[in-house]
């Protein structure tokens, strides 16, 4: 389709002849343009956030320190019940100790009695302090 049927102009002989057609604004104008960066304003603001979390914070604290205090009281009263039977276990241990002691001198003097100068139940060592047998020496079960 030419330019002339377009324009109802027939026989135009140059484009200079040609009526200006412009595009303009509508009537009343275009609607304005924004361009600002306009962020919503939703939800709590930074002041609020920052009290909540010291809050949420400081209660988790709280709570620490209160298990801290059970833990601490629980460990206490496990230790003093250890202290409280610890004379008790003591004393078997003891008396363990010397009816192994005694059967360990019987087998000794069993066993030396052919060595002259032997003295059952003396130490080898010239120290002059009792030193209790080292670990396992008259415990049978741990051989």
């Amino acid at each position: 389709m030419t330019e002339a049927v377009i324009r109802n102009k027939p026989g135009m002989a140059s484009v200079k002849d040609m009526p200006v057609l412009q595009d303009g604004p509508p009537p009343g104008g275009f609607a304005p343009v924004r361009f600002a960066r306009r962020i919503p304003s939703k939800g709590p603001s930074a002041m609020a956030i920052f009290l909540a979390a010291f809050g949420a914070f400081s209660y988790g604290m709280y709570q620490v320190g209160k298990g801290n205090k059970i833990r601490r009281a629980l460990k206490e009263e496990k230790y003093a019940a250890r202290r409280a039977i610890l004379p008790l276990l003591q004393a078997e241990e003891d008396e363990r100790f010397v009816k192994e002691w005694k059967k360990y001198l019987e087998y000794e003097a069993e066993v030396m009695k052919d060595v002259p100068g032997w003295k059952v139940g003396e130490s080898v060592y010239n120290s002059g302090r009792w030193m209790p047998p080292a670990s396992g020496e008259l415990r049978p079960e741990v051989w």
